[in-house]
């Protein structure tokens, strides 16, 4: 017997019958900054802050990426995509070299990226091969003595026709250097090491390692190098020059990519906004940005610095803001708001500027989220609003979970769709996406993401001839029209008391 999933369409009318449409990841988050080493204008996924330290050296006082990296992590954060950026002081020596050997029997090597960790890099030559081997063969033994990490490896040859010719080994296996020249000799090599020469950190940073040089994201590079990445949810561009800010113009920028990718921003006011009514005249500015797809928080937390003996220093909110958003989805999904007593950070001091209610009250209409402490809870995020939250801007993107709900579903839904490309554009494949989307919506509905009693309160998917007319099929295009009523967050409890006047009666 035929199932009757929607007015007039049969699951056994529709070729393929359901096409599950899984939901994406919600907060893995792209972080955009300088580093003490690892790839350059490279995407890298990571898992944990111990990644973070094995690839790219971990704190560090010139930086604030990798303090950034660590509020994430120790806020509940999971998937996280470094990219470095450096900006050399000199191209040809701020990436350390090695020459192992002498004259046709040197072997040449270079480190993997630049920075003056690589100047800690020792390199050695043996010839304990196997009995037999060609004169060709030999053994590298790579030291990095600023972390004790050793590679070696055995039978590389310097022959242009050998199975384990050097370069191609090491350029595929080693994480410290990669092979630049190989010795010329027909010889057998002598056992000798080399040290590296070179190697330094570059100068600070500026706007045009990230984002305002010509052709940067035809050429994937700064925050563009996030082009690499499949997804991207989140995006923080820590602090990175003397004001220990990010400037107007990369901001923008951000957003601008934030948008294309189906991406927020997570950002902090400026470090200038040292009071609230400095706050409040930087979120009133005309020239601040105004999103749909930011979220700007204040003030920033004092806290330990592991690289100042234990000393309280200020530091931005921005990488552990992303954190707590992550463990909100883990724990409560994409449509809660990550704010409120559980919305704690750990690890905080005090805040940079401590705010009261009243404060809060003025700050929030004007799309800053704040942070409070709160007894008993500690320290929290109370707020929840995108930069175009303030009151006066009336958005339907006010709130920081609507929005990521919208992006969410887009996202999860353009990705399980995928296989409509190239199908007849014809009334089967409508009612077969309103199937498949309709089952994803109503799989939502059931975790409690939308508003309303019923999946016909809660969501609609449209997909028919009134959305994709002749033209479009012409064309080939299949319009597809999805909403849902968003669960806003409880901002503001008014509580209202009424004394009801006492009554006398006898019997």
């Amino acid at each position: 017997m035929a199932v009757l999933s929607y007015p007039g369409v049969y699951v056994n009318e529709i070729p393929g019958g359901v096409r599950t449409i899984t939901g994406v990841a919600t907060s893995i988050t792209a972080f955009v900054g300088r580093a003490l080493r690892g790839p350059v204008d490279k995407a890298v996924t990571i898992t944990s802050y111990t990644d973070f330290e094995r690839t790219y050296g971990g704190l560090w006082i010139d930086s604030r990426l990798g303090y950034a990296v660590r509020d994430f992590y120790q806020q509940g954060g999971g998937v996280a995509v470094i990219v470095r950026v450096h900006e050399a002081k000199n191209a040809t020596t701020d990436t350390a070299a090695i020459t192992v050997g002498t004259g046709a029997l040197a072997l040449a090597l270079k480190a993997t990226s630049p920075g003056a960790w690589g100047a800690k890099l020792t390199a050695g030559v043996d010839v304990a091969v196997p009995t037999g081997s060609a004169n060709s063969v030999f053994n590298l033994a790579v030291t990095d003595t600023g972390t004790g990490k050793v590679e070696v490896f055995r039978n590389v040859s310097y022959s242009a026709g050998h199975p384990r010719r050097a370069d191609i080994v090491v350029g595929n296996e080693s994480r410290l250097v990669a092979v630049t020249a190989l010795p010329t000799t027909t010889n057998k090599l002598v056992a000798v090491n080399g040290a590296a020469t070179g190697g330094d950190d570059g100068k600070p940073i500026t706007d045009a390692n990230l984002t305002s040089a010509s052709g940067m994201q035809a050429a994937k590079k700064g925050l563009y190098a996030l082009e690499d990445a499949d997804l991207v949810n989140l995006i923080v561009v820590p602090p990175y020059n003397a004001t220990d800010d990010i400037s107007l113009p990369v901001l923008t920028a951000a957003i601008a990519y934030a948008t294309q990718r189906r991406a927020m921003v997570i950002a902090d006011l400026p470090a200038s906004a040292t009071s609230v009514a400095a706050a409040v005249t930087a979120a009133s500015a005309p020239t601040f940005t105004h999103s749909r797809d930011a979220a700007m928080y204040f003030p920033r937390f004092r806290k330990p610095d592991p690289l100042r003996d234990g000393q309280i220093g200020t530091f931005p909110t921005a990488g552990a803001i992303a954190g707590v958003i992550a463990r909100t989805d883990a724990t409560r999904g994409v449509w809660k708001a990550p704010a409120g007593l559980d919305a704690t950070i750990d690890g905080v001091a005090a805040l940079s500027v401590p705010l009261t209610d009243l404060e809060i009250g003025q700050l929030n209409p004007l799309g800053v989220n704040c942070l409070s402490a709160r007894p008993d809870a500690g320290h929290v995020v109370w707020g929840a609003r995108t930069r175009d939250g303030a009151d006066r801007r009336a958005s339907e993107w006010k709130y920081v979970p609507v929005r990521r709900t919208a992006l969410f579903v887009e996202e999860s839904l353009y990705r399980g769709l995928q296989w409509v490309v190239f199908e007849p554009n014809d009334a089967p494949l409508w009612a077969q996406i309103r199937l498949n989307a309709g089952a994803f919506m109503n799989g939502l509905f059931r975790q409690g993401a939308f508003a309303g009693t019923s999946p016909r309160d809660a969501y609609f998917v449209k997909c028919d001839a009134e959305t994709t007319t002749q033209d479009d099929v012409n064309a080939g295009i299949v319009n597809i029209l999805v909403g849902f009523a968003p669960l806003k967050p409880a901002e503001f409890v008014v509580i209202s008391l009424q004394q009801m006047a006492g009554q006398a009666g006898g019997a």
